[in-house]
């Protein structure tokens, strides 16, 4: 005969083992956030929605093998420290503007229509000896359309 001890302490194993399960379920079922977006602005006035290069692995590949931009889009790389970052456009299937920014997020150095590679040794990209935390990818055209210069300050805001 099972005591009342035992069922109590069966129930409650019983209890734990079945919220174990659901949070385990829970977890699967909820697919993680991609990306984060920032909404950069530009002197102008005018916006880019930026997806948010942050891991080794969207710090490596960019945009590489993407077909095309939306418009007012791009891709923002946030480097851990500030230095001399350096990019190249391997497996990128459309031309690119480069928007290197210091830790203050002020200009540094504007890459205009930087063509796509697809051969194993790509031309590096980047300021010479200028240090910086950021860069902004979009489509070729924007710092023209923009008239961006150097020293320009962009304002960066997380969209939730």
């Amino acid at each position: 005969m099972v005591s009342d001890t035992d069922q109590r302490r069966n129930r409650v194993i019983t209890l734990a083992l079945l919220a174990i399960l659901l949070i385990s379920v829970s977890m699967f079922l909820t697919s993680p956030k991609e990306s984060d977006t920032i909404v950069v602005t530009f002197p102008s006035g005018a916006t880019l929605e930026t997806e948010v290069a942050d891991t080794p692995e969207k710090l490596l590949f960019g945009l590489a093998f993407r077909e095309a931009l939306p418009p007012s889009t791009g891709m923002l790389y946030i480097f851990e420290t500030t230095g001399t970052h350096r990019l190249n456009t391997k497996e990128y299937k459309m031309p690119v503007d480069m928007i290197w920014l210091d830790e203050s997020r002020h200009v540094v150095q504007l890459h205009e229509s930087v063509p796509p590679c697809s051969t194993n040794t790509c031309p590096m990209y980047g300021p010479s000896s200028e240090p910086v935390r950021y860069v902004i990818q979009t489509a070729a055209g924007f710092i023209r359309q923009e008239g961006l210069q150097a020293n320009a300050e962009l304002k960066f805001a997380l969209r939730m």
